[in-house]
């Protein structure tokens, strides 16, 4: 059942992803969109399920609060090895990236990450499903209602920067994958939460990091900032009102 259910998934992570590539020539809207809506995943759904998932307080601190700082910085310190980004103001008019082929190594890495945030995502399914189908189908429902964000978001991270497209693509597919492969490892498998808390803080973190220092400063670079901001704040709202319904 977990796995049939995961499908839906599967379906809807595709559903985001070919709508990233179909509005390739509103490119800033585009961006301007994911941000918000990677904002929003960080605040509504993976902070505070990674804070209920772990009472752990390290030195005093949450678990996955140490884990979000680390996924920032980790984040951070690939950018500046690779010299991503430079931090010029008078380069954000045309905001050219020094190096464009490493330019999108930041980009994939943040996909790479959504790939294992989906592969929790239908771990999450089975699990929900060896408590009880009634527990299952709610956790399913919360899964396939930000898959859709989960899907726009993979392409968009994974292209930014790049040319050539099959990268993103094959990340794409591997994401909408992903929830089909976790639930069946769910069905078979017990992770504590101990462990799934600050993996979600960490992803937090990476995902927090690319929006702010990537996504929106490209979003806003030569476009009028107007729309790209309507554009963020939709993102914001839409993933507070799944937020409200998975609630």
């Amino acid at each position: 059942m977990a796995v049939l259910v995961s499908v839906l998934a599967f379906v809807m992570t595709l559903a985001g992803g070919f709508a990233a590539m179909r509005v390739r020539d509103r490119r800033h809207l585009v961006l301007g969109l994911a941000g918000g809506l990677m904002l929003g995943v960080v605040a509504f759904d993976l902070i505070p399920e990674s804070l209920a998932m772990t009472r752990q307080r390290p030195l005093g601190v949450p678990a996955p609060m140490i884990g979000f700082a680390a996924g920032f910085v980790l984040l951070h310190v690939v950018e500046q090895a690779v010299a991503i980004h430079r931090a010029h103001e008078d380069e954000y008019a045309p905001h050219v990236h020094a190096h464009g082929m490493a330019g999108g190594a930041g980009g994939l890495l943040a996909a790479s990450a959504l790939v294992l945030h989906s592969l929790v995502d239908g771990l999450s399914i089975g699990l929900g499903f060896q408590s009880g189908t009634d527990v299952g189908i709610f956790v399913a429902l919360a899964v396939i209602t930000h898959d859709f964000a989960d899907g726009f978001n993979t392409f968009t991270a994974a292209s930014l920067h790049r040319a050539d497209r099959r990268p993103a693509v094959l990340l794409l597919l591997l994401d909408a994958a992903a929830p089909i492969a976790g639930a069946a490892l769910g069905m078979l498998a017990t992770v504590p939460d101990a462990v799934l808390g600050p993996y979600l803080g960490t992803f937090a973190g990476v995902l927090l990091y690319l929006a702010a220092a990537e996504i929106l400063p490209e979003a806003h670079s030569v476009h009028p900032r107007v729309m790209t901001l309507c554009a963020t704040g939709a993102g914001l709202v839409a993933v507070l009102f799944i937020a409200s319904l998975a609630g």
